[in-house]
């Protein structure tokens, strides 16, 4: 009983605020990574298969995600799916076609190689976010075979209608996908269903040691589901709210919905402005910023990205390398969770599912340009985050916008982001800063020293920057950040660890009669008891 204690008491740790200095990876179990010697030309997205990527193999290739400087891992969802004859779109490879919840997918591994994930991620320092799927279960038909789900009575679904769109309550009662695959709707208004999920979900949470829940579907359920269902989970929970209205997204955060959500609007006025061709409005973004001060309750928790398994990839909508370089130092530099999907960093340029769920691996898990940029923004923000200067914990201030670009500042860091695309112009992006003057700053992505001039202006000219993003540090700030030349003891593998220095403790390696009550006070240190 002690030791369970022990176990609740480190999950609970794995909270909204401890979140906050995470950077995620997002993978699809199916994609991410192959055993050794299994045919690494074989996996063709457009037939929409299994590719044969498991729990084992994610853990067994770590380093790749680790050494970019993440501190969480988002895995696609670990519940049993659909076994049976192919569908017209394929088969449940992605895992978010549920057929018993409270079930593991056999797919991807048994329970002991998901605690195996869950124990060298801790053992990193980093967090294991799990997807689930509560709105719906998957059929092949419309009145589907009860038994063969976690919930097994008719009363425990609504009844087969088609959504309404724009009308919430359709939208939360009817059925998402199509005669075709459709997906039944599960009655979350139903005690007996409340009841169900929570026990299962603090179940999962406990087995597994999984610090944070990234929820499908959330705003397909009804809000007042969610504080129960989290409640019993006990951490950090994330939904897709796939909604680009700041003012519809935003009341799904909050004590009566969810710690956060992804973070759909500021993803639409990103591709508004800075996809390459596009409308590149950069007051799109300017003004997204102001609304989502006022609309949200916490912008700082939001998940922040540029794709997923539900959307084109960024290169699908943007020719210009420049654009994906700006927009993802915006998501690491602003407020909020920075979310990467698997691939990004490698070019990957698929449009919408299935092509934009390409295997990693034929990637070569290269050392690319992206893959560098994310390193160092993870390095950077991992420093900050563990630093004195409160930077996690201020709010982003817009000091600058032209047509063409945007200058920021976050604590004591300016960014200045350009739409302006890859070749050379002559133009300039200036922000009036309260540095002062003539105080030396470092842009850290290229380590070109620049000296604020009066009124504290810092200017980026594009003649020499050629359209990239600008990341600028007072020089005093940097001192043990092994930036750009401000050397220390520490090492970005350091930062990292020190970044994770909240992660959930597994008691299955501790020794119950030595480590019980260090297990005990850590925890209760980590929930700030």
């Amino acid at each position: 009983m002690l030791l369970l204690f022990a176990h609740l008491l480190c999950v609970l740790a794995a909270t909204a605020e401890q979140w906050r200095g995470r950077s995620i990876y997002q993978i699809i179990t199916d994609r991410y990574a192959l055993p050794a010697g299994a045919d690494l030309n074989a996996c063709d997205p457009g037939k929409q298969t299994w590719c044969g990527g498991t729990w084992n193999t994610t853990r067994e290739n770590l380093d790749y995600i680790q050494n970019a400087g993440f501190t969480a891992i988002w895995t696609s969802p670990v519940s049993q799916n659909y076994e049976g004859p192919r569908t017209v779109y394929g088969d449940a490879y992605h895992g978010y076609w549920i057929a018993d919840a409270s079930k593991l997918n056999n797919r991807f591994g048994t329970a002991d190689d998901l605690k195996a994930l869950s124990d060298e991620l801790h053992r990193r320092g980093m967090y294991l976010m799990v997807d689930v799927v509560v709105n719906n279960v998957m059929s092949t038909s419309l009145t589907p075979d009860l038994s063969t789900y976690m919930f097994k009575e008719q009363s425990q679904y609504h009844p087969y209608c088609v959504i309404d769109w724009g009308n919430t309550t359709s939208e939360q009662n009817c059925w998402l996908g199509d005669t075709n695959v459709p997906l039944p709707d599960v009655n979350t208004q139903d005690p007996t269903v409340v009841s169900a999920y929570s026990a299962w979900i603090q179940e999962l949470i406990q087995e597994f040691g999984i610090d944070g829940l990234r929820i499908d579907a959330a705003k397909h359920v009804n809000m007042n589901f969610w504080p129960a269902f989290c409640g019993a989970a006990g951490v950090f929970c994330i939904g897709e709210v796939f909604d680009d209205d700041p003012s519809q997204a935003a009341q799904w955060q909050g004590s009566d919905a969810l710690d956060s959500i992804l973070n759909y609007p500021v993803y639409g006025a990103l591709v508004d402005a800075f996809t390459i061709p596009g409308p590149q409005n950069m007051s799109a973004l300017s003004d997204m910023i102001a609304e989502s001060k006022v609309l949200f309750k916490d912008p700082g928790l939001l998940g922040n990205f540029l794709e997923d398994q539900d959307l084109p990839r960024w290169g699908n909508l943007s020719a210009d390398p420049e654009s994906l370089y700006n927009a993802m130092v915006f998501n690491f530099m602003s407020d909020g969770i920075p979310i990467v999907y698997y691939g990004q960093e490698q070019g990957f340029s698929g449009s919408a599912d299935p092509w934009n769920r390409e295997p990693l691996w034929s990637s070569g898990y290269a050392n690319t340009t992206t893959y560098q940029l994310m390193s160092t923004l993870n390095q950077l923000r991992n420093f900050l985050v563990n630093g004195t200067t409160g930077w996690l914990q201020s709010s982003m201030e817009v000091l600058a916008t032209t047509n063409y670009g945007i200058a920021f500042m976050k604590g004591d860091v300016v960014t200045i982001l350009t739409n302006i695309g890859s070749p050379p112009q002559n133009l300039s992006m200036a922000a009036y800063t309260p540095f002062g003057e003539s105080i030396a700053t470092t842009e850290i992505l290229s380590c070109r020293q620049h000296v604020t001039g009066s009124n504290g202006t810092v200017l980026v000219d594009y003649n020499t920057y050629s359209g990239a993003p600008a990341v600028l540090v007072p020089d005093t700030l940097l001192s043990n950040s092994g930036l750009c030349g401000h050397n220390s003891e520490s090492t970005q593998g350091k930062q990292v660890a020190a970044a994770s220095s909240s992660a959930s403790f597994e008691p299955r390696k501790l020794s119950a009669s030595v480590n019980l009550t260090l297990l005990i006070v850590l925890c209760l240190g980590l929930l700030g008891m």
